[in-house]
């Protein structure tokens, strides 16, 4: 075998074919992958080498058979065919030699594309940013591809002596095993026959990331061995020779071991540097789990994507491959243009039936050779399963961070985004998520968006603490106290202890002084803000919080609409900062809060942390630093518009205004008699389980606005400046912290590097970088060859 092997290297490398071969391949890929804008590497932005391992399988399908073709064609044309088997030799090391002689053939190939690390590790920003062991996973990828092709190859060429047959052949079937089988799976009627697992594709897709499952490593393992076998059994019906049990028989049953072996175990490697291919084991055992299939449609599709774009379109197909893997074949997921060959009246329809459904289209501008164009696309997705749908924004949003930072962000999120909509369309259950009533809460209407956003993954209603049975409190999970005005009674604030002291979690959304904007307006511009009398300060003291009687004046502040004059009978409106609608931009990098977007507020107080024992304290809203602090009764007037606020009189520490709280809490009824009026038996706790509590001095965080219409808009939307903060993703995770005990929230924590390449050095030197990568791997195959040549010399002169 290893006189075949070398025998083939040599006679092959000899030859100018396999120089004019390689260094076309070479060419082509430097072109695409440096020079042509669509899929340059310059272009993308990223220090990655995702485009050279997308790219080269197409030119795969025509360098391998370029190489393979002569294998066996050539030895019968020549009729050196029936001399090689007269060697000692049996026909597996035959094929053998000649298949590990074409492998290392392509190795040689793509030794030369080395040079493209060097350049993006040269490019990044800091140098030496590319991720090496995602590269290393991929070229193993590319290695076990080209193994296959080669295996293809090998085939082709023992069925005919033409070796341009051979080639047209060879190209045919590996395109047909890398695209075909996913074609065919597309057809109505072949859908749910998962034919696309039978092609490359799907195997290649997810070893070139950088991550080698078992699985697809067995794949190629059998697919290289099927065809392997099929040449062996082609030479002896060639020969009329037979292939002996051992071979005939040996073969096929290894394989079919791997085969089982693989379906009922397996396991994977992740090369990337921070395991970002890695899923938790809440996500596999979520996966593992799930009752109902899941289909997965992913709205991110289109052409001229923006490279960031790309990279999180890239970074979802390679989540939910994950996902799937773990799921026993229950996620299907598909990747869909919503506005493809639409018309504009149907793209509108589109959109808004869309909409209806959670999923938000985004403008986004896109560079062409005539300038820029506006690009409507849809950076979410829907989760769908049992007849539930629940919508998966795949794109978060963020003031202050560009717009790689947001990109960033949101590929960090996208297992938690997944993983949690994947559970909520498979639970047959919802948690109870209870609404308090009965003291001039936020109405129906105010709440319309946050108690439709949370009914999409829990059952949501209103609660009367005066009127609900102990028992039927105790079955809600989350009880929301969303800005109260009226006095609670001491039976509620019992009924509410006690839930708290049994393991009820409780959200305080509480304004501790009355001010309202609609009041200022309706009264010359002037108000007096006050405190409200709750009587909840004893039980919130004993909690561990004190919400003080103060209003935070913020210089990081979202506007509001001022007449300011009139013209010609119409009014003048200008939006102008409103210093006591403070904008919370959270920092903290607890997964309730972290990545959202700035929090809008109106008329927040500050908070104080007690120190009690047994409870942990965690801050997740703050005002910024540029603020100060106003003592209620404070007279409130909107004169205050047309000063300019002094930024001197605005520095003081950040005010704490949203505070987790984690723990066993004591009883605010410890050694106190039951409340006068309490007309059922609750066995009293002092301590409580074990159990969590998030209080935000203020209730408006959850109200959504309310056009003259009276029609609702989305919460955390602003329709006079048309901004939309991080509102609703706050309540949201609030919801899925405080009901779900399995950690799934904690996967928001996840952190993936930005890789960046330096955009001021590429457009300095894109024209260097251009050619070293086009010249030097044409440059090291041609010193190979004229070193071969000057060997051969060497040897043969003598």
């Amino acid at each position: 075998m290893l006189s075949i092997l070398k025998k083939e290297i040599i006679s092959y490398l000899s030859s100018l074919v396999a120089c004019v071969t390689i260094g076309v391949f070479l060419l082509v890929l430097g072109l695409f992958l440096w020079v042509f804008p669509e899929s340059s590497i310059l272009e993308y932005g990223y220090a990655g080498l995702e485009g050279l391992f997308s790219t080269a399988p197409y030119l795969f399908m025509f360098l391998i058979p370029a190489i393979t073709m002569r294998s066996l064609a050539e030895e019968r044309k020549e009729g050196t065919f029936e001399l090689l088997f007269t060697r000692p030799l049996k026909d597996w090391e035959i094929v053998l030699g000649k298949y590990l002689a074409c492998l290392l053939i392509v190795l040689f190939a793509l030794l030369p594309t080395l040079v493209y690390y060097y350049s993006v590790s040269a490019l990044g920003m800091p140098q030496g940013n590319i991720d090496t062991g995602a590269v290393i996973g991929s070229y193993i990828g590319l290695f076990l591809l080209g193994a296959v092709f080669v295996g293809i190859g090998l085939f082709t060429s023992s069925v005919t002596k033409n070796q341009i047959i051979a080639f047209t052949i060879s190209v045919f079937l590996c395109f047909f095993f890398y695209s075909g089988f996913d074609s065919i799976s597309q057809l109505l009627s072949l859908q749910d026959l998962g034919l696309q697992n039978l092609g490359i594709t799907q195997h290649y897709d997810s070893v070139s990331r950088g991550v080698l499952d078992t699985r697809d490593l067995v794949y190629f393992i059998i697919t290289t061995g099927i065809f392997i076998w099929l040449t062996l059994f082609v030479l002896a019906k060639q020969r009329q020779a037979g292939l002996g049990n051992a071979t005939m028989i040996g073969i096929p049953l290894v394989l079919f071991v791997l085969a089982m072996l693989s379906a009922f175990t397996f396991t994977r490697f992740d090369f990337t540097a921070e395991k970002r291919f890695t899923l938790s084991p809440i996500s596999t055992q979520i996966m593992d789990k799930l009752q109902k299939r899941v289909k997965v449609v992913v709205y991110l599709q289109g052409d001229n994507l923006p490279g960031g774009f790309k990279r999180l379109q890239s970074a979802t197909r390679d989540m939910l491959s994950d996902l799937q893997a773990y799921s026993h074949g229950k996620i299907q997921f598909e990747f869909r243009d919503p506005l493809k060959g639409l018309n504009n009246d149907q793209q509108n329809e589109v959109i808004q039936n869309m909409a209806a459904e959670g999923v938000e289209p985004t403008n986004l501008s896109v560079k062409t050779d005539n300038g820029v164009t506006q690009k409507l696309i849809f950076p979410s997705a829907l989760v769908s399963a049992g007849g539930k749908d629940i919508p998966v924004k795949l794109l978060l949003s963020r003031i202050g961070l560009s717009p790689d930072e947001v990109l960033n962000n949101s590929i960090q999120n996208l297992e938690y985004a997944f993983s949690s909509a994947i559970k909520k369309a498979d639970a047959g259950g919802r948690p109870q998520i209870g609404f308090t009533e009965g003291h001039h809460e936020l109405t129906d209407l105010q709440l319309n968006d946050a108690m439709k956003t949370l009914s999409e993954g829990f059952q949501v209603g209103r609660v009367d603490l005066s009127a609900i049975s102990f028992a039927d409190l105790q079955k809600i999970k989350l009880l929301v106290i969303a800005k109260p005005d009226q006095k609670f009674s001491e039976v509620e604030k019992f009924k509410l202890d006690q839930y708290i002291m049994y393991g009820g979690r409780v959200l305080w959304a509480i304004d501790q002084v009355s001010a309202e904007l609609d009041s200022l307006r309706g009264h010359g511009g002037e108000q007096l803000a006050f405190a409200k009398q709750l009587n909840l300060d004893d039980q919130l003291f004993r909690y561990g919080i004190r919400i003080n009687y103060d209003l935070i004046a913020d210089m990081n502040c979202s506007q509001i609409p001022v007449s300011t004059g009139n013209v010609g009978g119409q009014a003048q409106i200008q939006m102008l900062p409103w210093l006591y609608y403070p904008v919370f931009i959270p920092l903290s990098k607890h997964p309730v809060v972290k990545n959202l977007d700035g929090i809008s507020s109106e008329f927040a107080s500050s908070i104080d942390i007690l120190d009690t024992k047994n409870v942990n304290k965690t801050v997740l809203l703050t005002s910024s630093p540029y603020n100060k602090k106003l003592t209620a009764p404070h007279i409130l007037s909107l004169q205050a518009l047309e000063q300019e606020p002094n930024p001197k009189e605005f520095q003081s520490t950040p005010k704490i205004t949203g505070v987790l709280l984690e723990g066993r809490f004591t009883s605010d009824w410890q050694n106190r008699p039951l409340p006068e009026g309490l007309k059922e038996q609750i066995p009293v706790l002092s301590q409580s389980e074990p159990t969590k509590m998030i209080v935000i001095s203020d209730g408006d965080i959850l109200k959504n606005q309310v056009g003259n219409d009276g029609s609702p808009y989305p919460l955390g939307y602003d329709h006079y400046t048309h901004q939309t903060y991080g509102n609703k993703n706050l309540l949201l995770n609030i919801a899925d912290y405080m009901t779900d005990d399995s950690g799934l929230i904690a996967l928001r924590t996840k952190e993936i590097k930005i890789r960046l390449l330096d955009r001021a050095r590429i457009r300095s030197e894109k024209m260097y970088w251009q050619l070293v990568n086009n010249i030097v791997p044409l440059v090291l195959v041609l010193i190979c060859a004229i070193f071969q040549h000057y060997l051969r010399r060497q040897k043969y002169a003598r």
